[in-house]
């Protein structure tokens, strides 16, 4: 019997750990005045309420002004955008366009990972690391690659910075011969790879 009553306060515990992460507070507002409060008094309640909302969104704390989570259906993005953050996962980062993964995000993501990658290997497949920066000229090569991501990458062009009155700034003696490229994908350069690393079917 002590046994299934602590068993019983371990669910409450897990619930009432899990219930923030997984809100989705799609509900509808209804107004509840109490005996001793005229909605004329609960005006300046709301007003707080709403104030602190616009806060929140200012800082940063929410990407849009309802907290609502978006249809999957309508927008898959937006929907997934939504729902990491609603679970705290991420936050913000000073990076335009990058987020930052919160000790939460990233439990889920490891969990995922290692489930994955251990069936991976079950097929006798092997791990690899390839650079994170490629030529320009290997996006280049693939048209396909180009239509989708040319308008989203990263340049780097410049090895070494210097200092000026100004601040810091590309040092105009460090411009590399080739521009580099954060690669959006990693076909161009296992490609690239695989070339100097297959010779025969034998490789295979």
């Amino acid at each position: 019997m002590r046994r299934a009553v602590v068993t019983m306060l371990s669910l409450r515990a897990a619930r009432a750990f899990l219930r923030p992460a997984v809100r989705a507070p799609l509900r509808r507002s209804v107004q509840v005045w109490s005996a001793t409060e005229s909605p004329q008094q609960q005006k300046p309640k709301k007003k707080k309420q709403q104030q602190k909302k616009q806060q929140k969104v200012q800082k940063g704390a929410a990407t849009q002004a309802s907290d609502s989570i978006c249809s999957a259906s309508e927008d898959f993005s937006q929907w997934y955008s939504d729902v990491i953050r609603q679970a705290d996962m991420v936050d913000s980062s000073p990076v335009k366009g990058c987020m930052v993964i919160k000790p939460w995000g990233m439990a889920v993501w490891d969990g995922l990972k290692d489930s994955l990658d251990k069936k991976i290997k079950k097929s006798g497949a092997q791990n690899a690391y390839f650079p994170l920066l490629i030529p320009r000229s290997f996006l280049s090569k693939e048209a396909e690659h180009v239509d989708g991501f040319a308008k989203e990458c990263a340049v780097v062009t410049h090895h070494r910075l210097k200092g000026d009155e100004n601040g810091l700034i590309p040092d105009p003696d460090a411009e590399l011969d080739e521009p580099l490229i954060i690669r959006p994908t990693s076909e161009t350069i296992i490609w690239h790879m695989f070339q100097k690393w297959i010779s025969s079917h034998r490789d295979l």
